[in-house]
């Protein structure tokens, strides 16, 4: 917060920089005034519709782009034209891989995306010129590692039940980071069919765990896609952490 007093005051930083909600928190936290300048003279800031792609897999990429609002989902195709749900990105995650000319995912908007995007040269560049933002995209990078490794156990070891909670909590503590309470709001951003699919479970079987969740006074349902959590503890308790 402090952070953000200092920005609204600082006539250097670019007004669109000064704006951003997650500045701070995404990979641009790690720019000088000056650099921030430089890049917001080529970045575009644009709101893609949900079921859009931002990031073909196999498919040069000439940009890269930062995450303001929204989630977007990773999938792999298979040669059959099977695909997989493998991962999903939210506020303020980057977009994009440094240092590869092909993309190995496909990155879909799974809700109503606000992305900020720059020319893949720019932000090149600036690698280069500041190893502070060098060393934020590798902290992101190993975030999303460490992440993947948890979501293997997910997968492998956990229940049914265990799956369908701790998606819940993945959901719950990505949409608002930095709630301080033990209650959490949010409209699922992914269908019964692309939850099933994330998880390896059945439609079935996920609309069934969601019903023994809501019964138990875990969450609460609404219009079928906004969830209510009374208590991430008790929400956290029934994922297995």
């Amino acid at each position: 917060m402090d952070a953000v007093r200092k920005d609204i005051h600082n006539s250097e930083v670019p007004i669109v920089c000064r704006a951003c909600e997650v500045r701070h928190r995404g990979v641009c936290g790690a720019l000088n005034p000056e650099q921030l300048v430089a890049l917001a003279k080529s970045s575009n800031r644009k709101r893609v519709e949900t079921g859009s792609e931002l990031i073909g897999e196999s498919l040069p990429g000439s940009s890269y782009s930062n995450i303001i609002g929204g989630v977007v989902k990773l999938t792999k195709m298979l040669a059959d034209g099977r695909q997989q749900i493998v991962g999903l990105q939210f506020a303020p995650d980057f977009l994009g891989r440094p240092f590869r000319k092909e993309s190995q995912l496909t990155a879909e908007a799974a809700t109503d995306v606000s992305v900020c995007s720059f020319p893949k040269t720019v932000i090149d560049r600036l690698i280069t010129e500041s190893p502070g933002l060098e060393h934020r995209l590798l902290e992101q990078t190993l975030k999303e590692l460490d992440e993947a490794r948890d979501w293997m156990m997910t997968l492998g070891r956990k229940t049914a039940a265990e799956k369908v909670a701790s998606f819940l909590t993945l959901i719950a503590t990505h949409s608002d980071p930095e709630n301080a309470t033990d209650q959490a709001e949010f409209d699922l951003p992914l269908t019964r069919a692309d939850i099933a699919d994330f998880l390896g479970l059945t439609i079935e079987t996920v609309s069934r765990q969601l019903t023994k969740l809501r019964k138990d006074g875990t969450i609460e349902v609404h219009n079928n896609r906004h969830i209510i959590v009374p208590s991430l503890e008790r929400l956290m308790d029934a994922s297995g952490v």
